[in-house]
């Protein structure tokens, strides 16, 4: 598991850098928020409808990942103040063939099938989505992938305090904490662009 995630991280860091930088240094505040689409960019169609693919993959194990602390919480909470409600508690056994037993919980079907169809609705409707995913990306990267991590590690691996490991963590957790801040402020800065020049009832000839 140690390796898969170091080759994991390793490969999405480099992918995002180079996005990033490359993009960044091509077109400046111009980069689009779809590389591939942005310019006009449609031929060949193999190649977007392939990279639309593997978004598509990526995401929904990405989705899987985050959202299951939230999926575990509201359902450990309605179990202790429901614990009476069948439909909240009770597993029906299901024998799947060739993979055995399967336990479905009708509150679990019912509660994260509704966050899954809500969210995805807003993300839809959202008029600055590239802008609020940066926002949202820039406020959870900083706790929930740097902060917690290495607090956990050095609790765990007792590192000593002030040692020169201690050190270069905690410095590597502001570095990122610095960051995270510089990509919420122009998250910010693109919202409030965004807005300026946002005209939902504009038609198309009038453009």
């Amino acid at each position: 598991m140690k390796r898969a995630s170091g080759v994991g991280v390793t490969t999405t860091t480099l992918f995002y850098v180079l996005c990033g930088i490359v993009g960044y240094a091509a077109f400046g505040n111009d980069a689009p928020g779809n590389f591939l689409t942005g310019f006009g960019f449609y031929e060949p169609f193999w190649l977007i409808d392939f990279a639309n693919v593997c978004i598509a993959v990526h995401l929904i194990g990405a989705y899987q990942v985050f959202a299951q602390p939230l999926f575990g919480f509201v359902e450990s909470l309605c179990a202790r103040h429901y614990p009476d409600n069948k439909f909240i508690t009770r597993e029906h056994a299901m024998d799947v063939p060739f993979c055995g037993v399967y336990y479905l919980n009708f509150f679990r079907l019912v509660w994260r099938t509704a966050y899954v169809i809500v969210t995805a609705v807003l993300a839809m409707i959202f008029p600055f989505f590239n802008d609020f995913l940066g926002l949202i990306g820039a406020g959870s990267f900083w706790p929930l992938t740097v902060y917690f991590p290495i607090e956990m590690h050095i609790a765990q691996a007792k590192i000593p305090k002030y040692s020169f490991r201690w050190v270069c963590l905690k410095i590597l957790s502001w570095v990122c904490l610095i960051i995270s801040l510089i990509a919420a402020a122009g998250s910010v800065e693109g919202l409030i662009q965004s807005l300026k020049t946002y005209k939902p009832f504009q038609t198309r000839n009038e453009e």
